[in-house]
């Protein structure tokens, strides 16, 4: 039985600068297996010079030693940062109603296996701690006023919306709930459908947080809401992801298997002949814009065994185009760029039937 219940008594709270609803969207569309890199992945020798260091600080350990209200209070005290912004303290009637939930969580036995399964998965604190310092390296070279937050990591016990209790970011404060990254080996996972879970993998940790920080950054679109708007979107902070993480394979930023990717790249010019035909960049209906942008585990009006979210990947394709015909548009530039018309028209994007 998973731990839901528990951590719904937690009212964690997914606080990113805007565009809040379009990273919860992608987080959920990572996969476990690994294929082509979209980028070159070469170390900048630029980027391995910017400063970045890190704070990262495992509160899974003190947390489960917490036996009594007393000892969680105690806990609270010693990280007020966490327990105001990401424990939402605040909002609970007394200290006492939050102490004895937090009493509850860690003393749960449940709770307690699979937060030595976490520890077991993420041992290695120095790697994950490197790899950490590659990411905010990246977003300082780009955005050299970025400061980095401090980062925590916890257990926060699989909450119901995995896309939204996995991650925590705002300026101030990163939270990462590596429970929902420990993996099919895991004794409990989040209440969702498995074509989701298999998203959720130690190795989808930094390109889920490469994503959340996108956010900070990508202006929103202007103009009415159509498929192209969404499309162009999500292209804009996937290509956000690939910058920061230029080792990360497509797989990883899409959440397809590699036979699934393999498909879409050979049938492109299908894929983007049927969103032609069918006058579909310019509807406003969102339930049509549902079957192409929003989750689901496939997308039959293109063929029964095409993938879901095909109208992500195709907006990753017209901007990655784009960024192709115009080297001259730095990132920051491509971000606060708020016209999806013009960055589609700029693409030249045709690609030809197979």
């Amino acid at each position: 039985m998973l731990l839901a219940i528990f951590a719904s008594n937690i009212r964690v709270m997914y606080n990113l600068i805007p565009m809040r609803s379009l990273v919860v969207a992608l987080l959920g569309w990572f996969l476990l297996t690994a294929c082509s890199t979209g980028s070159d992945c070469e170390q900048n020798p630029d980027i391995a010079k910017v400063e970045a260091p890190v704070q990262l600080e495992r509160l899974e350990k003190p947390f489960f030693q917490i036996k009594n209200p007393a000892e969680a209070q105690r806990f609270l005290d010693q990280h007020p940062l966490f327990a105001r912004q990401y424990l939402l303290q605040g909002r609970y009637a007394s200290d006492q109603q939050l102490e004895q939930t937090m009493t509850q969580l860690a003393t749960n036995a449940g709770l307690q296996k699979l937060g030595r399964e976490t520890e077991t998965t993420f041992r290695n604190n120095d790697s994950l701690q490197q790899q950490l310092r590659g990411l905010f390296q990246h977003v300082r070279y780009y955005y050299p006023a970025f400061r980095v937050p401090p980062v925590k990591t916890f257990v926060s016990g699989l909450g119901k919306e995995p896309e939204k209790d996995a991650l925590f970011a705002n300026d101030s404060l990163i939270v990462l709930s590596l429970d929902f990254f420990v993996g099919p080996a895991a004794s409990y996972r989040a209440d969702v459908p498995a074509y989701i879970n298999r998203r959720f993998t130690p190795a989808h940790v930094l390109p889920a947080l490469a994503l959340t920080i996108s956010s900070k950054y990508n202006r929103p679109l202007m103009g009415n809401h159509t498929m192209l708007r969404d499309m162009v979107q999500f292209g804009k902070s996937l290509y956000f992801a690939e910058k920061m993480l230029p080792c990360t394979p497509d797989s990883l930023l899409m959440g397809y298997t590699n036979k699934e990717l393999a498909g879409v790249q050979f049938n492109e010019g299908k894929i983007w002949a049927h969103f032609i035909e069918k006058n579909l960049l310019y509807t406003a209906d969102p339930f049509v814009i549902k079957k192409y942008i929003g989750e689901r585990p496939s997308t039959p009006e293109i063929d029964k065994t095409a993938p879901g979210r095909l109208g992500v990947w195709v907006g990753l394709q017209i901007v990655r185009k784009y960024m192709a015909q115009h080297p001259e548009v730095t990132l920051p530039q491509l971000m606060a760029q708020r016209d999806a018309q013009r960055i589609l028209n700029g693409s030249h994007y045709k690609p030809k039937r197979s």
